[in-house]
């Protein structure tokens, strides 16, 4: 009796392994065969924002985002100092447009996403995650030159050893 209560914790214990628990926002390389997995978890806080510095302006741009529970990424805003090259100069439908103290900010209404695709130049000017007070660089973190396809997943335990975890 005592073999198979500890067969079966054992089982049990081997599950829970693969059972994806934490909601994280995930980093994985793009036109490669073995892509590397970086992650983030959220840990109850929904929002984050990307800070990059225009190539051409070299003035900072930042996105904000919310992970909804669809786990879809919700475009908030995106906040920059210049409408000249690649940068927008009105509002489109639901959108709008506010100029403010030296700063435009575009205000999405419902700009979803189920991912996006984010390519680490190998420049070396800012691009920077802000989660939770904190401050990630992600060119120290992330290979520069390469792409990474950024999702919400659910990760297990197995998911997270395969992986890297993004810090500060």
């Amino acid at each position: 009796m005592k073999k198979w209560l500890f067969i079966i914790l054992a089982l049990s214990g081997s599950a829970l392994f693969f059972i994806p628990f934490e909601r994280s926002m995930t980093f994985t390389e793009t036109r490669t065969e073995q892509p590397e997995q970086f992650f983030l978890p959220l840990k109850n806080e929904d929002t984050f924002q990307l800070v990059f510095m225009h190539s051409i302006h070299l003035t900072d741009v930042i996105e904000s985002y919310k992970v909804l529970s669809t786990n879809e990424f919700q475009l908030l805003t995106m906040e920059y100092s210049d409408v000249a090259i690649g940068m927008p100069s009105y509002a489109e439908e639901g959108q709008t447009l506010r100029y403010e103290n030296g700063v435009y900010t575009l205000k999405y209404t419902d700009a979803k996403l189920k991912d996006f695709t984010l390519h680490i130049g190998d420049v070396d000017y800012k691009l920077d995650l802000q989660h939770k007070g904190r401050i990630i660089p992600l060119k120290e973190q992330l290979v520069r030159g390469k792409s990474y396809l950024v999702k919400i997943k659910n990760l297990s335990l197995y998911d997270k050893m395969k992986g890297v975890e993004l810090d500060d």
